[in-house]
């Protein structure tokens, strides 16, 4: 089998409207309920591939969980960047640091 191209990174900005342009219709006529069971059943099949998956299953399972939090945020008027750079921009939301030190019984 030959070697899979090489794909240019994308940034978070860029797959989400990617993710928009191709799916926005559907997604929208799905709702968001509709959407979020879908995504759960992505993290099922996440949970199945990270115990008994190859590294290609897993590369396809998390690009999926990925492609339809990014779908709900679309639907939820959410812009990921902003979402991220909000909350883990200037390190961990709960010591603050960027290699968090937060106790290990906390949820930072």
């Amino acid at each position: 089998m030959p070697d899979a191209v090489q794909q240019p990174p994308i940034s978070i900005a860029d797959f989400q409207r990617r993710i928009r342009d191709m799916y926005f219709e559907k997604d929208a006529a799905r709702g968001i309920d509709g959407t979020f069971m879908w995504m759960m059943e992505e993290i099922g099949e996440l949970a199945s591939a990270l115990r008994n998956g190859s590294y290609e299953e897993r590369l396809g399972e998390f690009a999926d969980v990925i492609a339809w939090l990014t779908t709900i945020a679309n639907l939820a008027g959410v812009d990921l960047t902003e979402a991220i750079s909000h909350k883990y921009g200037s390190g961990c939301p709960g010591c603050g640091a960027l290699v968090c030190t937060c106790d290990d019984a906390e949820k930072p």
